[in-house]
């Protein structure tokens, strides 16, 4: 197990802290024990493809140049300064290509989250964030379910991150470097869960590390941890596939299943039918379910 420096005070703006494994390395126990009790965040370097980094890029390039305006989430000062189109998402990704099922239930991130989220975990949503040069960063915030925790009173009294209900997974497509605005964090906020306030927001960039890597390298962090994309100041593109997993009663952030063209869900593998929730069968319409005993251990 390497750190990709020399450890350094998560307090040094801009510095690479992020836990750095190899896929061998990369055991579930160790994995796990970094985003529940240690600074949030673990790259796996080379998990993917040439080929496949090569694949996803042209599919998110294509489609993100055909249809730029989509909905997108803390962006509000872009929104109000006109930058925003200098972000684009590209949705569904399932639906898009076969490296995507490929990415979402590679091996390695499966062993992971079978330990973190429970056996039959499933996916809240495959997208791609394009940031353009120029482009500009987030607000620091948490990731869905906990994504408008700003209004804790809409959410259940005592509510804490000591047992995960989220994972979220990226897949670097371009350089992630400070120049390009590799993803900012905050390590060790996982583990008291509220929102970032307003003068901590303010605070956030004088006090972060970043997610630095390569194309073909993952990240796989706990989105509880204050995190934001950071403005690209360089000249290409930054390009990346985010994941968000979720435990498999949760309601998840995109309608995959509705979205997926004829006859996918019957060819997908075991893999790709778990995390589209197919295994779970609720909501359901008990009133009409079989007349079984659906629940118990016996």
């Amino acid at each position: 197990m390497l750190r990709s420096k020399a450890p350094v005070p998560a307090s040094a703006a801009g510095c690479d802290v992020v836990l750095t494994l190899t896929p061998d390395q990369a055991e579930p126990a160790t994995v796990c024990e970094e985003l529940l009790n240690g600074g949030g965040a673990v790259k796996i370097t080379g998990l993917f493809s040439a080929e496949q980094i090569a694949d996803a890029r042209q599919v998110i390039m294509e489609e993100s140049d055909r249809d730029a305006v989509k909905v997108t989430h803390f962006q509000g000062e872009a929104m109000e300064d006109g930058t925003a189109n200098l972000q684009r998402r590209v949705w569904n990704l399932l639906a898009k290509g076969a490296v995507f099922s490929e990415m979402a239930a590679h091996p390695v991130i499966m062993g992971i989250l079978r330990l973190w989220l429970g056996t039959e975990f499933i996916m809240g949503s495959i997208a791609a964030n394009r940031i353009l040069p120029g482009g500009p960063g987030q607000e620091p915030h948490v990731d869905y379910p906990y994504w408008d925790f700003h209004a804790a009173e809409t959410h259940p009294l005592g509510l804490n991150a000591s047992f995960p209900m989220n994972a979220q997974v990226t897949i670097v497509l371009d350089p992630f470097t400070e120049e390009s605005g590799a993803t900012a964090y905050a390590p060790g906020t996982q583990k008291n869960l509220r929102y970032p306030g307003v003068e901590e927001q303010k605070a956030f960039h004088d006090d972060c590390a970043r997610m630095i890597g390569e194309p073909g390298d993952t990240i796989v962090f706990f989105g509880a941890a204050w995190h934001c994309a950071m403005p690209n100041r360089s000249e290409h593109d930054r390009n990346a596939v985010l994941i968000n997993y979720l435990p498999k009663w949760m309601k998840p952030l995109e309608d995959m299943p509705g979205a997926m063209p004829p006859g996918f869900i019957e060819a997908a593998s075991d893999d790709i039918k778990q995390l589209l929730g197919m295994n779970y069968p609720y909501p359901e319409v008990l009133d009409q379910a079989d007349a079984t005993n659906a629940a118990g251990r016996r």
